[in-house]
């Protein structure tokens, strides 16, 4: 038997057309309110300079703490600054931070875990030692240690959520990995000179990838919550760039004088970790139906 009808027949993960996928997520009511609101936050972030009047550093002394008028839909924040539009521009880094440290961190845990799967057992009990050590860190411990090293910054966020997250993504894909190397179609093709490179990628990965980008999607409300937390700390993006942690954290010191401050900076989080949470939870309840809820 050729290698090519051994990749033919091993097993896949099925996902459907985009269009069928679609239609199945907006039959569940969280899974449609999930997407309504991820769609409104991403097209806000996209087109905040269309959807502003106000460069999100503008400082307006005579206008601090401003409420919410036509002129200022969220109001102004201790500095002036126009909140709708720190919000809006906000979303862009929130984003950008989760879904570029969503992304590392996947592709990290994918390889990490294919090696340390498919790897000698000396190899993987290492890595297994190091994905342990590096969960023991608190995410806060993180933060500190590597701002005292560079400083706060977009790029300190980033490595901080990437060394988090990419224990628990190649825990999944050595589990899955070690499984899958003793199957019969890996055993075929490795018994027919199939180099290790390719094992990995054509017989293993495309059977390991499906849960990983499942919980990949559920990974993202989590990072937001964590630059917001980190920011909302002063560990996180630098000022004067706009974060909602930060936002918010302006809106708690100055919460005698403007309430809406913690509203605006908020809101939009708590509105984005439900959005993805409930798309997150209905591709996976569509792409793995033995998972679904039972009501």
């Amino acid at each position: 038997m050729s290698e090519q009808a051994l990749i033919e027949r091993q097993p896949r993960v099925r996902i459907g057309k985009a269009g069928r996928v679609l239609r199945r997520i907006l039959r569940e009511p969280l899974g449609a309110f999930g997407l309504t609101l991820v769609v409104i936050v991403v097209l806000s972030a996209l087109f905040a300079d269309v959807l502003t009047s106000y460069p999100p550093t503008k400082l307006a002394p005579a206008e601090r703490f401003a409420p919410a008028s036509l002129q200022h839909l969220l109001g102004t924040d201790h500095l002036g600054r126009d909140l709708f539009s720190r919000v809006l521009h906000g979303g862009r880094i929130a984003l950008a931070i989760a879904l570029g440290a969503t992304g590392l961190s996947l592709i990290g845990g994918i390889v990490l875990g294919l090696i340390a799967g498919y790897g000698p057992r000396w190899l993987d009990n290492l890595m297994l030692l190091l994905f342990d050590a590096i969960k023991s860190f608190p995410t806060v411990m993180l933060a500190l240690t590597l701002v005292t090293l560079t400083g706060p910054s977009l790029l300190a966020v980033l490595i901080v959520v990437v060394l988090v997250n990419v224990p628990g993504y190649a825990r999944i894909i050595r589990t899955q990995t070690l499984v899958l190397k003793s199957a019969e179609h890996v055993m075929a093709a490795r018994s027919m000179g199939a180099s290790t490179a390719r094992i990995l990628t054509v017989h293993i990965l495309p059977n390991v990838i499906g849960p990983i980008l499942i919980l990949a999607s559920m990974d993202i409300p989590v990072v937001v919550a964590i630059e917001a937390g980190l920011s909302f700390l002063g560990l996180g993006v630098r000022p004067p760039l706009p974060s909602w942690g930060a936002i918010l954290n302006d809106g708690f010191v100055n919460i005698r004088d403007s309430y809406w401050i913690v509203v605006a900076g908020g809101l939009p989080i708590i509105l984005t970790t439900l959005g993805f949470t409930f798309l997150g939870e209905t591709l996976r309840d569509v792409f793995d139906p033995r998972l679904k809820r039972r009501e």
